[in-house]
C-alpha cells in the first residue's frame, strides 16, 4: 500500500496552478464559421419543413439548450452524437434514392459519406479509449492506497460484479430494441449512480457504511479525496471552468452536424443536398473530429500527469485518523469460540482478519467457517486447519447463518490470545436517486 503520510487531496487552488502549465491552445476559427454554416442550413430545413415529432424535435430542442456543464458529461455527449451519426452515415441508413445512386451527384455524394464515417468511427474509437484508459487509471490509484489484502481484493471484486450488472443492464436494453439515444441515458445514469457510490464510499455512508467500518487502514487522505473531489465547488470545477469552454463549442458542433444530416435524409426525397451544403458539411466533419481529437489528446496528458495527492505543507495540515475495530480475547486450552452471522441476501462478503499475540513459543489455532441453511443443514465452507494469522473473505450464495470457529480444544497446555475482525458485507445496491440529487 501507497504510504499517505503528509499528503491531502488535491485541492481547486493547487489544480488552477498546474493547469496554468497547460494552457489549451485556442480552437480553429473554422469551428465557429463552419458551426454558423450548418446552423444557417438547418435552419432553411426547418423553414421548409418544420421538425417532426420524435428524434428531430428532441434534437432541436438540445440545440437551443446549453451544452451540459460537466466535462464527461460532456465527453458522453460527443459519443452519443458520433455514434448517432455514424447510424445515419451507414449505407442502410441513407434515403433510398441516395442508396440507388441514380446519378453522377449521389454518387459522389456517397463517397463523400464513406469518407465522413471513417473520420467519425476514428474520433468514437479515440474518445472511447480514453475514457476506458481514464477510468481504469483513476481506479489503480484509488486502490495503490487501498490495504493490499483481503481488503483491496474485496473492493475489486465489488467493483467488478457492479460493472457487470451494469453491462447486463445496457444490454438488457439494446435486446429491447433501445434507441441510441436510450442507451447513453443509460450510461450517463450508471455514470452518475458510480459517482454516489464513491461519495458513500468518502463519507462511510449509504451501502458502503459497513465497508468502510471494516476497512481499518484505508486512509482517510483517500475517502476525503473521493468525497470531495466532485463537489459542485470542488477541485473539478477549476477543470470545468479552465477547459469546459472549448469542450462546449465541440458539443455543439457536432450536435448540429448530427441534426443537418438527420434534417437532410428526412427531405432527401423532395430537397437533395446542394454541392455547397455537402462541401461545408465535409469541411465540418473535417474540422470537428481533428480537433476534438487533438482535444482528447491534450486531456489525457493532463489527466495523466495530474496528482491526486499533495503535500500538507502546500495545502494545509492533514489530520490523522485511528481506527481499530479489532476485537481481543482468550481461548482457553481445550476450548472453542465462535462468531455467528445471519446473512439475508445472496452476494453478501463475509470476511475475516485474525492473528495470535505470540509469546516466546510460537502458537496456532484451528479454524474453520460452517454453514447452516434455513431447514438446518449444515456443510462445511472453510475446511478446519491450523493458522498462526489468517485473512479472507467469500461471496455467499446462499442465505442463513455462517459460523467462524477458531478451535483450540487440541492444546492441554496453552491459551491463546486471539485478535480477530469478522464483517458481514451486504452486497453493493444501487439505487437511482432523483436527478436533483445527481452531483458529478
Amino acid at each position: 500500500m501507497a504510504s499517505t503520510e503528509g499528503i491531502v487531496p488535491i485541492t481547486r487552488a493547487f489544480l488552477a496552478s498546474y493547469y496554468d502549465t497547460y494552457q489549451f491552445s485556442p480552437l480553429s476559427n473554422d469551428v465557429a464559421r463552419l458551426s454558423s454554416e450548418i446552423r444557417s442550413f438547418t435552419a432553411d430545413l426547418l423553414n421548409s419543413s418544420t421538425a417532426a415529432e420524435g428524434e428531430e424535435r428532441l434534437l432541436v430542442s438540445e440545440l437551443e439548450s446549453e451544452p451540459p456543464h460537466k466535462v464527461d458529461e460532456n465527453m458522453w455527449k460527443n459519443r452519443e452524437h458520433m455514434e448517432e451519426i455514424l447510424y445515419l452515415l451507414e449505407k442502410p441508413h441513407w434515403p433510398r434514392s441516395l442508396q440507388q445512386q441514380l446519378s453522377p451527384d449521389d454518387a459522389e455524394l456517397a463517397t463523400i459519406i464513406d469518407r465522413l464515417h471513417q473520420k467519425f468511427q476514428t474520433s468514437l474509437k479515440t474518445l472511447e479509449s480514453f475514457q476506458a484508459k481514464n477510468s481504469e487509471r483513476v481506479f489503480n490509484t484509488v486502490m495503490t492506497y487501498i490495504p493490499q489484502d483481503f481488503r483491496g481484493k474485496l473492493i475489486r471484486q465489488q467493483r467488478d460484479r457492479s460493472e457487470r450488472n451494469k453491462q447486463a443492464e445496457v444490454d438488457a436494453l439494446v435486446s429491447s430494441g433501445a434507441s441510441i439515444r436510450d442507451r447513453y441515458a443509460l450510461l450517463w445514469k450508471q455514470q452518475m449512480e458510480r459517482r454516489r457510490l464513491l461519495a458513500q464510499l468518502g463519507s462511510a455512508t449509504g451501502v458502503y457504511k459497513t465497508l468502510v467500518k471494516y476497512l481499518v487502514g484505508v486512509p482517510q487522505v483517500l475517502l476525503d479525496f473521493i468525497r470531495q473531489i466532485n463537489d459542485d465547488d470542488g477541485p473539478m470545477e477549476e477543470q470545468r471552468q479552465r477547459y469546459g469552454p472549448p469542450l462546449y463549442r465541440l458539443t455543439t458542433m457536432v450536435l448540429l452536424i448530427r441534426l443537418f444530416i438527420s434534417l437532410s435524409w428526412g427531405r432527401f426525397e423532395t430537397r437533395k443536398l446542394k454541392k455547397e451544403e455537402v462541401a461545408v458539411l465535409e469541411q465540418a466533419a473535417d474540422v470537428y473530429t481533428t480537433e476534438f481529437e487533438r482535444f482528447i489528446t491534450f486531456i489525457s496528458e493532463v489527466f495523466a500527469n495530474s496528482p491526486f495527492f499533495i503535500s500538507a505543507e502546500v495545502a494545509g495540515a492533514l489530520e490523522g485518523r485511528n481506527n481499530d475495530d479489532y476485537k481481543e480475547i482468550s481461548v482457553p486450552a481445550g476450548k472453542t469460540h465462535e462468531v455467528s452471522l445471519s446473512v439475508d441476501a445472496i452476494n453478501s462478503y463475509i470476511a475475516w482478519d485474525f492473528s495470535l499475540v505470540q509469546g516466546k513459543i510460537n502458537l496456532d489455532i484451528g479454524f474453520s467457517v460452517e454453514y447452516t441453511n434455513p431447514s438446518g443443514e449444515k456443510s462445511l465452507i472453510l475446511p478446519y486447519r491450523r493458522f498462526e494469522s489468517d485473512q479472507g473473505n467469500f461471496c455467499t450464495c446462499e442465505v442463513g447463518n455462517y459460523k467462524l470457529l477458531w478451535d483450540n480444544s487440541y492444546s492441554s497446555f496453552f491459551k491463546k490470545a486471539l485478535r480477530y475482525k469478522v464483517d458481514c458485507i451486504p452486497p453493493v445496491a444501487e439505487p437511482v436517486a432523483p436527478a436533483t440529487e445527481a452531483k458529478e
